[in-house]
């Protein structure tokens, strides 16, 4: 059983950068595609970015151009780099892996951006 863990949550300012990480407990060149997705209050998780084995990455248009989701192979690690944050991005942010195994989900961390 796969298992992922997300890190780096915490509170910024507005305009402020922060970088989640995901270690995943097994090889991350097993999963077709990782993803991170957040989930405001009240709100529908959302797609934020996504990486496949082969292609281009994805982003939304609310990150496109201010997030990005880089990958340490070697650590089993993929990141989100979130710059010129705003208080709309405030949420519980999840990692997410899919593969031949099945889907996978972290635990998720809190990132709050607040003045």
């Amino acid at each position: 059983q796969v298992q992922l863990v997300e890190s780096g949550g915490g509170l910024v300012q507005p305009g402020e950068s922060l970088r989640l990480s995901c270690t995943s407990s097994g090889s991350i060149f097993s999963f077709t595609n990782m993803a991170w997705y957040r989930q405001a209050p009240g709100k529908q998780r959302e797609l934020v970015a996504r990486i496949f084995k082969i292609g281009s990455p994805y982003y939304p248009d609310s990150t496109k151009g201010r997030f990005t989701m880089p990958r340490d192979n070697a650590k089993n690690t993929v990141y989100l780099q979130m710059n010129s944050l705003k208080p709309e991005d405030t949420a519980v942010y999840y990692c997410n892996a899919f593969g031949a195994s099945g889907e996978y989900w972290g635990q998720g961390t809190q990132v709050t951006v607040s003045s």
